[in-house]
C-alpha cells in the first residue's frame, strides 16, 4: 500500500503558508468571517458525519482551530475553500464568527487536486465519490488517466480500475458507498455483460451473504454457462434448411450448404476440379 507520504504531490506543493512579499494585504495567514466563505465547488465528499462534525465541534470550541483552513479569495471580497471544509463546518457548527485562514492563489484545476488529495489522505472518500472525482478531474480540464495518477500519486492501472466502478448501474454504486457491497464484489460484478445481470447477481450476494471469492466463482459459472448456450444454440440449425441441403447434394453430386440470413441467403455448391464444374454448369443449364 502507497505510504500516505507519499501521495500525489503533496498538498505542501500545491499550498503554501508562507506569507508573500511585498505590500498584499490579501495574501497569506488572516482572520476570515466564518459567513464570508463558502465551500469548494469541487470537493468529491458528498457525505459529512455528523457526529465526527459536532465532536470536531466541541474540540474547536475547547482549543479553539488549531489547524487554518485554506481560502481563495473573490472578487466580491468573499472568499471560497480550497481545502478544509470539514473545518469550516464544525467552526460553524461550534458558533465562531471568524477563523484563521490561509488565503492562496489558486487555479480551478489546483482547487479540485487539493481537495482530492486531501481527502484521500484522509482516507475520507468512499470508492464511488473517489472514481467520480478521478472522472471530473479527466472531464473538466481534458485529462488522461496517467495525468491524473501523476497529479495524486497513484498509478495510472490504480486510476482506471476505480473509474471502471462508473459503469456499473447507479444501485450497485450505491451498495459500494454505503459498503453493503465491496470494491472486490464490484469488480467481479463487471465481467457480467448487461446491468440487468449486474443487478441480480447483486441481489443474490446480498442475500446470500456471498464473500468476494463465492461471488467471482458465481460470475465465472453465469459467464461459462452463457457462453455454453451461445455456442449450443449456433450449432442447432433449422431442419428445413438441411433438408434443402440434402436434396441438392444428391441432385448435384458435390456438397452444398445454404445459409439463410434476415433478406436474403447464399447456395454455396463446391466443386473440385474443372471437369466437375463444366459437369455442374451443364446440370445446371439443363
Amino acid at each position: 500500500m502507497m505510504s500516505k507520504k507519499r501521495l500525489g504531490k503533496g498538498l505542501g506543493a500545491l499550498i503554501s503558508d508562507k506569507k508573500p512579499e511585498g505590500n498584499s494585504s490579501e495574501k497569506g495567514i488572516q482572520k476570515v468571517k466564518v459567513n464570508k466563505i463558502e465551500p469548494n465547488p469541487y470537493q468529491p465528499r458528498k457525505e459529512f458525519n455528523q457526529k465526527r462534525l459536532e465532536e470536531l465541534s466541541q474540540s474547536i470550541k475547547k482549543h479553539g482551530l488549531l489547524q487554518p483552513v485554506t481560502l481563495r479569495s473573490k472578487e466580491d471580497n468573499s472568499y471560497q475553500l480550497i481545502a478544509g471544509e470539514r473545518r469550516w463546518r464544525a467552526a460553524k457548527l461550534s458558533g465562531l464568527d471568524e477563523i484563521t485562514a490561509i488565503i492562496q492563489d489558486c487555479s480551478q484545476q489546483q482547487m479540485m487536486e487539493i481537495a482530492l488529495i486531501e481527502n484521500l489522505q484522509r482516507e475520507d472518500l468512499d470508492p464511488i465519490e473517489e472514481a467520480k472525482a478521478y472522472n471530473k478531474l479527466i472531464d473538466k480540464f481534458d485529462l488522461t488517466q496517467s495525468k491524473v495518477a501523476e497529479s495524486v500519486g497513484k498509478s495510472r492501472s490504480s486510476i482506471a480500475n476505480s473509474l471502471r466502478l462508473l459503469n456499473l448501474p447507479s444501485e450497485i454504486q450505491d451498495y459500494v458507498s454505503r459498503e453493503t457491497l465491496t470494491v472486490g464484489h464490484a469488480r467481479a460484478l463487471l465481467s457480467l455483460s448487461t446491468n440487468a445481470e449486474q443487478k441480480e447477481v447483486a441481489k443474490e450476494v446480498i442475500e446470500n451473504n456471498l464473500s468476494v471469492r463465492e461471488t467471482e466463482k458465481l460470475v465465472k459459472n453465469l459467464t461459462t454457462d452463457k457462453k455454453r448456450e451461445k455456442k449450443k444454440k449456433s450449432k442447432k440449425r433449422d431442419p428445413n434448411i438441411v433438408a434443402i441441403e440434402d436434396r441438392l447434394r444428391r441432385s448435384l453430386g458435390t456438397e452444398v450448404s445454404v445459409k439463410r440470413g434476415k433478406d436474403k441467403g447464399e447456395i454455396i455448391i463446391e466443386y473440385y476440379s474443372d471437369e466437375e464444374l463444366t459437369r455442374l454448369l451443364e446440370f445446371l443449364e439443363g
